[in-house]
């Protein structure tokens, strides 16, 4: 008997005809003789829809409150799936996060794992029961709920399979497997049999929306090999390890898009030791993740810093730059994108990134900023040319 750990994301449960398959997905797992753990996400759009609830009453609701509404969608979903196992003939039963035993930091809305107490999904696996768990949630030190960000869902599915030393952690979602890009937009991508967590890492931190990085970190940390699956149509999806096969040859392994851009620009610094640490440091505090820095040259004693961090981050990071730090000229704009390309394959053959320049080049879109790394390449763009890069990109390398 093996033990398996599936996770179902909110488009797999939008519906109770999506909520059925998912029950005979697992119904088939349990009576195949497995233990089963499932986590779920929220319902379709029910995340996006209970944000726009809050904001009919404030623009400015406090990241608790977020936390504690946020949190309802994860309930819905697994009582749901509960009752529809149970319709099946398949014992189930429902917990959430704080249930299960997910232990977090105090980070509203973005909050990390600390702990993961198993005591009661192990107990009742024992009853022979299916454990349908809440993704996305947990608990504080102060007993309040917290969540762990947008794909958090996919984070408590390794967690769990980590903690339990599962046999399998399975990740279903809307399509086949991990694409070299996303094939409901980039015509001619192709579906990789397998892909090493390092690549999977890059490409989930740079936009490709299949996995939740946090979830691959996890994963890798523990070694826990996944497998990337539709929920819709039962084929084989791409499995997701420490050392993938090399198929094909081939030297990228993904094209990756991220709207979610803002670049912040701090004009006239002053050059002079200890002037970044002051900035980062205070965005640190602030538990602002920065990505792409850029420092300009020295001049009459002073600079110039641009960073990009998320759209949702960028508002908070002026203020505390203008207020805390006292810079004078911050600003910040959210109308860029990040594209990005990720391959092992780049650090033992050159002209990659001059096929990506030509791409670009040739499809006239400016390239404003450029980061790169062992095994990916970043160009921060015009937001607007974001689909036209992938596509672009994706037919200069691939082809």
């Amino acid at each position: 008997m093996a033990l398996i750990v599936q996770k179902f994301g909110g488009s797999s449960v939008r519906d109770r005809e999506r909520i059925f398959n998912v029950a005979r997905i697992v119904a088939k797992t349990r009576r195949a003789g497995n233990d089963v753990v499932v986590v779920v996400s929220a319902q379709g759009d029910t995340t996006d829809d209970l944000i726009e609830k809050a904001k009919e009453i404030t623009h400015n609701p406090s990241a608790r409150e977020m936390d504690m509404l946020l949190a309802t969608g994860e309930q819905i979903s697994i009582s749901l799936l509960a009752m529809a196992l149970s319709e099946l003939g398949c014992q189930a039963i429902s917990l959430t996060g704080w249930q299960a035993g997910f232990r977090t930091d105090r980070a509203y809305t973005k909050a990390r794992i600390t702990r993961l107490e198993t005591e009661r999904i192990s107990s009742e696996l024992e009853r022979n029961r299916v454990v349908v768990v809440a993704g996305f949630q947990g608990m504080n030190k102060m007993d309040d709920i917290t969540t762990l960000g947008r794909g958090g869902s996919d984070t408590s599915a390794v967690a769990i399979a980590a903690a339990l030393h599962a046999d399998r952690c399975q990740i279903f979602t809307d399509v086949e497997g991990v694409y070299t890009a996303d094939p409901r937009k980039v015509r001619n991508t192709r579906k990789l049999n397998e892909i090493s967590f390092d690549e999977m890492l890059e490409l989930a931190s740079l936009g490709a929306q299949v996995l939740n990085n946090r979830s691959v970190e996890l994963a890798k940390k523990y070694n826990v090999e996944l497998e990337v699956l539709s929920s819709l149509n039962p084929v084989p999806g791409t499995l997701v390890k420490e050392v993938a096969n090399d198929m094909e040859g081939m030297l990228i392994k993904g094209v990756a898009k991220d709207t979610d851009v803002a670049v912040v620009s701090i004009l006239n610094v002053p050059d002079e030791p200890g002037m970044s640490f002051k900035i980062f440091g205070l965005l640190a505090q602030k538990n602002i993740n920065v990505d792409i820095i850029l420092q300009s040259t020295g001049r009459d004693g002073k600079k110039d810093v641009i960073f990009t961090c998320s759209e949702g981050d960028a508002n908070l990071a002026v203020r505390v730059l203008k207020e805390t730090a006292h810079f004078s000229q911050v600003s910040a704009s959210s109308e860029f994108a990040k594209v990005s390309i990720v391959g092992a394959g780049m650090q033992s053959h050159s002209g990659v990134a001059a096929g990506m320049f030509e791409a670009l080049s040739n499809s006239n879109i400016n390239i404003h900023m450029i980061s790169t790394s062992e095994i990916k390449i970043s160009c921060i763009i015009d937001k607007d040319k974001a689909d036209q890069a992938v596509a672009a990109i994706h037919d200069m390398l691939f082809q």
